[in-house]
């Protein structure tokens, strides 16, 4: 996989799925939807998210219902991976199945900050925080997760 590399957005511990798209929109277009992603937390997301941009966030992202909107949404936004200390298992498989890279990280909500550039290898299963040249170890995906990620 090619080395993802963009702008941190950071989130803390237990970001559910319904913080980051609130079921009053499920019913609408994914681009009203763009919209709301994540603005419960941080309502400048929505409004200042770029392609190619990454989330970083704590333990448990993804917690909640089963809503595979929440990877449509973020993917719907441009968010090139999302880099945790751990993911809801749930939230976990609907991103790989979707092809949003997700990676488990320990580390990392003390490693960035908001705005930092992080620079993911997929390959390697390192991260670094660009800004601060440090370089973190992840938890490998599998060959087969990789495959999944590259169609």
């Amino acid at each position: 996989m090619d080395v993802i590399k963009g702008k941190v957005w950071k989130f803390g511990d237990n970001i559910n799925t319904d913080v980051i798209i609130p079921g009053r929109y499920m019913n609408t277009p994914i681009e009203e939807m763009k919209k709301h992603a994540l603005e419960m937390v941080n309502p400048q997301f929505p409004r200042d998210v770029k392609k190619g941009d990454v989330i970083v966030g704590g333990e448990n992202f993804g917690c909640g219902s089963s809503r595979e909107e929440a990877v449509a949404v973020l993917k719907a936004n441009g968010i090139a991976a999302v880099v945790c200390e751990s993911f809801a298992r749930i939230f976990f498989r609907n991103a790989i199945s979707t092809g949003l890279p997700v990676i488990v990280c320990p580390g990392m909500s003390e490693a960035f900050k908001e705005n930092d550039t992080l620079e993911l290898d997929v390959d390697a299963a390192t991260v670094t925080n660009v800004n601060l040249e440090t370089v973190l170890s992840c938890e490998p995906l599998s060959e087969e997760i990789k495959e999944i990620l590259s169609r």
